[in-house]
This record gives C-alpha cells, structure tokens and sequence, in this order.
C-alpha cells in the first residue's frame, strides 16, 4: 500500500461532503460538528474507498497530503483550495490507521509539516503524525448510563470525584523499562474496580488528549481530537468508558481551551501566521507557561473549540468537561504587569470574547447533551460562574471552591494550640457558599511543586497527622458542595506527586493507611446512602450552623437537611487532640442518635473514643429545645443520625 499508492494523485471531494452551507457556518463560527466534515475521514466514492483529508489553513500558499503513502512527497498529493479557507482531497484506497500529516507552504514559500488539528488519533510520542481511524465501529453496551445520566448527574445527586492522572496511578513492572503505564483497557479492570470499592461515583482524568511532553501532565495539548496513544487506540479508550458506564461510574475529562504549546507540528504559526492565537503577544501569549493563547474572537477557532467540547461528549460519551485554567480566559491582564496586556473595547481588562465563548460552548452543549456536567476551574471571585446564561451568567454546572480548599488546609496545617486564632477560616466558606455551585476540590495541585502531600500538610506528629486527615475529609463530606479528591490523597501517600512514577502502593502496609483509605472508603458510602448530604447542596435549606463560634475549643457543629425536612445528620469536628467529655450541643429533635461515622475508631487507626447511644434532654439550647451531650473524640469527625 505505501509505495504503490505514491503516484495515485488524489481527486477533489466527494459532492457534498463539504458542502457552501458546512463552509459557511465554520467560517461563522456555528458549525457545532465540525469534526464530521474535516480532518480524515474513511469513506467510499465511485466505487473506491479511501480517506477525505481537510484541514482550514486559509494564508496558505499550498497545502499537501504526506505520509508513508507517497513516501512523505508534498508534491504527490496537492490539495485543492476552497474560498473559505479550507483545503480538500479524497485519496482513494487508503485504509484505516494510515499516518499523515499536512505540509504546508507559506506565502513566503516556506514549507513545514503540522499534525492534523482535527485528527482522531496519533503516533506514539516523541512522533507527532496524525492516524486516519474510524471511530464509529465501536459497539457501545452503556445505553441505560446514558438514559439514567440526567438524573444521576443532578445537582441534588451524589458527586464524589476520584481525580486519576492514568500514567502515574499504578505503573506494571517491566523488564525493559522497569516500570510501564498501564493500557486503557488494563486499567478498566484495575482502575475501575478499586473506585468503585472506594465508594466515589465518578473519576476525572486530568488530560488525555495527545500531549507530546509527560511533564506536562497532559496540559500542553498537541492533539485536540486524539487520546493519547500511551495507553492505546481510540477504541481501547472507548471500552474503558464503557466499562465505566456499565459499572456505574460517570466519566469528567480535564478540558483544555485556555491555550495551546508551541511545539512546530501543533497549531502554533499553522498556515504561516498566527491562526490560532494573536499575533500581538500582550494578547497571544501565557508568558507563565510558554504556551499560545486561542483568539476566541476568530470564528473558525471558536467552531474548532466548541466542536471539540461536542466531540469528547458525542463519540467518546463523556460525562462532563471540567475546563481547565478558566480565570487566564476571562483576564485579559492575568498574570500580566501594566504595559503587557491589551484593554477590551471598553477599556477594561475582562476578555469579551472569552466570555462569550465559554456562555456558547456551555448553551451547546448543555442544549445538546442535557444532564452531562462542566465545570470550571476559576480561582477568581468572577460571579455567576455557574450560573444560567439568560441571567448573565457563564453557564456552567459547577465550580471549584478554591477558596474554602486554601482556606481550610491552611487551617489544617496549623498546630491545635494555634487554632481558636484561625477559627475563621473553617467558617468563612459559608459566607459565599451558596453563590456558586460549588465543588470542594483537594486536588493534584494542592500536592505538587513543593507543596507536599496532603498527609504532610496536616499538623502534628505521625498519629496526629491521620487523625487530623480524616478528621478534614470528614468535614469536607459533610460540609455544603460536591467532592473532589486527587489519587493518593485517599490513603495518605507520603510523597507528593510525580507523574513520572506509581503511587506509593507500598504504604497500605502500614495500618495508619491502610486505616485512612477504609476511613474514605466508608465516609463515601455514608454520603451516597444519606441524601442529607447531597441534595441540597446550594442553598440554606441544606445547611445550617449549630455552633459556628466555639473558637476556644476549636469544635464545629452543623446540620446538613434533606429535602425531606425531618431527614438531617449531625457534623461535629473537633480539631484539637483533646477528648472532651459532656460536650452539649442543640438538636433539631428528641430522641436517641447514633454515630454513623466517627473518624476516631480504631478501625481507622483512631484511639477508639466514641458514643453508644445518645439520647436528647429537653434542654433550650443553641436556639433549639433539646440538646444531647456527647464525648467528642481527639482531632475527629462524629456524623450523627436520629434513630
């Protein structure tokens, strides 16, 4: 096939494949399937089957088909050029997994190689050609998944977030290499079993799209439309979802519209001019990570983005796209001093056409896959983050609470006997907690870059440390917001972070981890059973203090309510080593209680302190008319359920 078919010259495009109205709604920007018309794709014409290869590179002088085919000649197969900017070619009688890329001639007749911003997949790094694959002969078995997904993604369901970054997770043992990733269809049966038994409803997957460089964690994005060929073929990628789905686990892919790297076979400088991104580098610059910012004012680009958001729900059947880096998008001087940004129209620093951007990509796909979520990484105080588009607001499902996460480990890295000074930092969350809907996030980069694992940001020595970790996630699962908890963090690895080698599996050896991941194990099936700590998660009507003040003795007390008003739990955290006897707190209810969940039992590597029953008195307190007195164990969570 690859020599014979060098002098096999390709033909214009089948009738109706790209057709003026296809042309002109990517030219405005609205064409929402755009993957459907360009890159390279398998289809029959006349009788001949073979691949329609087309790419939008409109300052291009000439644009060429190369691969192994035509022993990478760009003079073989030249393709023809549309008024809209969009190259074409069908080559007859190439199959399935060819690799090609495009050459490209400037103006300036300057020539290089790209990888096909729409291609479906790609070699194994360090190479960068784009493969033809045809990603509709996948049989999918997870139709009830798909049916049920509305309801089980609704904000008044259970969210708990096992965040993976599939290359570090659990390496295998290897005679070449020492040490190798597991494929995707090899972690559909190790990756897979161990969250469900860890009780979380959903893993997100930090960047899976095609990165060339490990160290980027996936971050700097070469391929948009292809999973990365690491763990194995678009397929093996659809099976582990599947395998997901049919388990019951949702799926949230790590979405990257912020900005794109440099590398020569990316979008960087594609047809000759900044294509992509701004010419202007106070506009088209991420001067922090030395990567290229998109213009999400140029239509194309915007139809490139949200046909990219569509696609991962549409062939792969993603659950949610958590879009990362979102405040760099609505800043136009984000990490920027005076002198190196531009001013908007109006002259002030939000980025209009992000905005209007990130309000179209959720109306599209919300419109077009109802019940699927995305969420957004936003570190800033920009309001109606998750809030509807015909109020104003940007439109997505949920957002991550940055601040509560730096708020209360700043807390948790604090010694006990300092505590009552901080205090407020454990309650200031509740003054914004319901303007947003909030996810509580501890994830991968609150344990990289010399910030330590979270075990290590704990206070105090080797048992203090456990204790005041379960004693946190405790609080974390009962407090107001959908859960977020990155890999290692559930067992309490000691090491922060590396993607470049496994978790420290080893440590569940030790009792203190081994107690620590039965501890998360457990609080999650806890939280998915009690629908008082998941369907209100918004609103008041979910929360309400019992205790917020009691500094000196650094305890909180709460209540988190069901929608069903007489179905509420008690939270009480002690965050001090001290066992306190006959602490008194107001019930909502006579009658007896019961310790669903006490992080301090011996099970979890706890000094085993606890309550039997408990029963009210008819006693006025904290605004209630009865009250019950308990022992709160040292550096612990109670959860507390009326009998």
């Amino acid at each position: 096939m690859m020599s014979s078919l060098s002098h096999v010259p390709g033909q214009a495009v089948p009738p109706g494949w790209l057709s003026d109205f296809d042309r002109y709604l990517i030219s405005e920007g609205t064409h929402e399937r755009s993957y459907e018309k360009l890159g390279a794709h398998l289809v029959s014409f006349d009788g001949r089957s073979g691949i329609v290869f087309a790419v939008w590179a409109p300052n291009a002088k000439q644009v060429s088909v190369i691969g192994d085919f035509n022993n990478w000649d760009g003079t073989t197969h030249p393709m023809h050029s549309h008024d809209s900017g969009i190259w074409s070619l069908f080559v007859p009688d190439l199959l399935e997994f060819t690799v090609y890329k495009y050459l490209i001639t400037c103006q300036n007749d300057e020539q290089f190689d790209k990888s096909d911003p729409y291609g479906f997949a790609m070699e194994l790094r360090p190479k960068t050609g784009s493969v033809a694959v045809n990603l509709d002969s996948y049989t999918w078995q997870d139709t009830d998944w798909i049916r049920e997904r509305p309801k089980r993604q609704s904000l008044d369901s259970p969210l708990s977030i096992y965040e993976v970054h599939l290359g570090s997770w659990n390496k295998l043992p290897d005679e070449k290499w020492g040490s190798r990733f597991q494929t995707y269809r090899e972690l559909a049966h190790t990756l897979i079993p161990y969250v469900l038994e860890m009780g979380f409803t959903h893993i997100e997957l930090l960047p899976v799209t095609e990165y060339p460089f490990d160290g980027s964690w996936g971050y700097q994005v070469l391929g948009f439309y292809a999973p990365t060929s690491r763990f194995g073929t678009p397929h093996d990628f659809m099976y582990f979802i599947d395998q997901c789905h049919q388990q019951g686990l949702g799926i949230i892919l790590d979405w990257v519209p912020a900005h794109f790297p440099k590398d020569g076979s990316g979008l960087n400088y594609f047809d000759g001019t900044h294509l992509y991104a701004h010419d202007d580098p106070r506009q088209g610059e991420h001067q922090d990570w030395g990567t290229m910012i998109f213009n999400y004012d140029r239509n194309e680009v915007r139809s490139f983005l949200i046909s990219n958001a569509l696609f991962w729900l549409d062939k792969y059947h993603i659950d949610g796209l958590r879009v990362d880096a979102v405040a760099s998008m609505l800043y136009l001087d984000y990490s920027r001093e005076d002198g190196q940004w531009l001013p908007n129209q109006y002259g002030g620093r939000e980025n209009l056409h992000a905005i209007a951007f990130l309000r179209k990509m959720n109306e599209v796909v919300h419109g077009i896959f109802p019940g699927i979520l995305t969420i957004a990484e936003e570190s800033t105080s920009w309001p109606m983050v998750s809030r509807p588009t015909y109020i104003g607001g940007l439109g997505f499902s949920l957002k991550w609470n940055m601040g509560w996460m730096h708020d209360t480990l700043n807390y948790m890295g604090k010694d006990p006997v300092h505590r009552r000074f901080h205090h407020n930092e454990m309650t200031f969350g509740m003054l914004y907690a319901f303007q947003e809907n909030f996810v509580l996030p501890l994830s991968h980069d609150e344990v990289v870059h010399g910030k330590g694992s979270l075990i290590n940001k704990m206070a105090g020595d080797e048992w203090q440390k456990f204790a005041n970790l379960r004693s946190y996630l405790g609080f974390m699962w009962g407090y107001s917001g959908k859960k977020l908890l990155f890999m290692g963090s559930e067992f309490g690895q000691r090491q922060e972070w590396n993607y470049d080698t496994s978790l420290e599996w080893d440590a569940l050896n030790g009792e203190n981890h081994k107690g620590l991941q039965r501890f998360t194990r457990d609080i999650n099936l806890v939280y998915r059973n009690e629908p008082a700590l998941y369907e209100n998660d918004f609103d008041w009507n979910g929360f309400s203090w019992i205790n917020a003040n009691d500094s000196d003795n650094s305890v909180l007390s709460f209540i988190r309510k069901a929608k069903k008003t007489d179905d509420f739990l008690i939270i009480i955290c002690n965050f001090t080593p001290l066992i306190r006897e006959k602490y008194t707190i107001g019930v909502p209810k006579k009658g007896g209680y019961r310790e669903l969940i006490n992080s301090d039992l011996n099970i979890y590597w706890g000094s085993n302190v606890s309550n039997g029953e408990i029963f009210s008195m008819p006693e006025q307190f904290h605004g209630m008319d009865n009250a019950i007195s308990l022992t709160l164990p040292p550096l612990s969570t109670l959860i507390l359920k009326p009998m």
